[in-house]
């Protein structure tokens, strides 16, 4: 009879562990979760059954990311969007939402870096287009406030390629006061040498020149997107004058 019992007994722990452990089962107490917002457990269950299916489903990895996301575990909401990215899962937002995550671990390089590769997948994503670019238009602007023109320079010449309207706007008239700026230090840096040596200053004219002639593209290509701008309004005939 013990030996009846304990057969017994054996059978449904046996039972009661295959219960718990079926994937599929897990999984749909992921979705009740995820659905009912309670992104602890929808994490839990989402990362067991990835853990037993060897991450093979792609929709789970990506909710399994948003998930970790909600509740902090931003290094493993990374891992879990890069499965949905590999298998090609909602790749844009997926890319979108990584980057999110490596904002908040402030992993600025590899940010900027999937934001980028994100946008040769998907270049329309609004939200990668509006990180990008915000992105870049601050660190114009930090450099330009520094007096490191260059840096400047090269920060806001990455937003042009974006498709936004206020953004590109915003860095195409930026451009357009640096060149302006760097084009008017060269006239008075330039300005003792009109009487003591004309062929010197002509040539330094002419290098300033050059930088008001970009002044003036820049700036005409922001009147096109935006001709309501008032900034570009009043900066454009400035330029041009400087030029005469």
């Amino acid at each position: 009879m013990k030996k009846f019992i304990f057969l017994f007994a054996f059978c449904i722990t046996v039972t009661n562990i295959f219960a718990q452990t079926d994937p599929n089962q897990i999984k749909k107490e992921g979705n009740d979760a995820f659905n009912a917002k309670n992104y602890p457990v929808a994490y839990a269950k989402f990362s067991e059954y990835l853990k037993q299916t060897n991450n093979q489903d792609s929709a789970t990895a990506y909710y399994c990311g948003m998930a970790a996301d909600e509740i902090k575990k931003y290094a493993e909401a990374v891992t879990y969007f890069d499965i949905a990215i590999q298998k090609k899962f909602n790749i844009g937002n997926a890319y979108a939402r990584k980057a999110a995550a490596l904002d908040a671990l402030k992993k600025t390089d590899e940010y900027v870096a999937t934001l980028e590769e994100g946008l040769k997948v998907d270049p329309n994503n609004k939200v990668m287009v509006k990180n990008y670019g915000l992105h870049f238009l601050k660190a114009g602007l930090a450099a330009q406030k520094a007096g490191k023109a260059e840096e400047a320079e090269e920060n806001f010449k990455k937003v042009i390629p974006l498709n936004h309207k206020t953004y590109k706007t915003n860095a195409l008239y930026s451009l357009g006061v640096l060149c302006y700026n760097d084009g008017a230090n060269i006239l008075k840096k330039a300005a003792p040498l009109a009487n003591s040596d004309a062929d010197k200053y002509a040539a330094e004219k002419e290098k300033a020149d050059a930088r008001f002639k970009e002044a003036v593209d820049y700036l005409e290509e922001a009147a096109k997107i935006s001709p309501e701008n008032a900034n570009v309004k009043k900066m454009l005939p400035q330029v041009k004058a400087a030029m005469k």
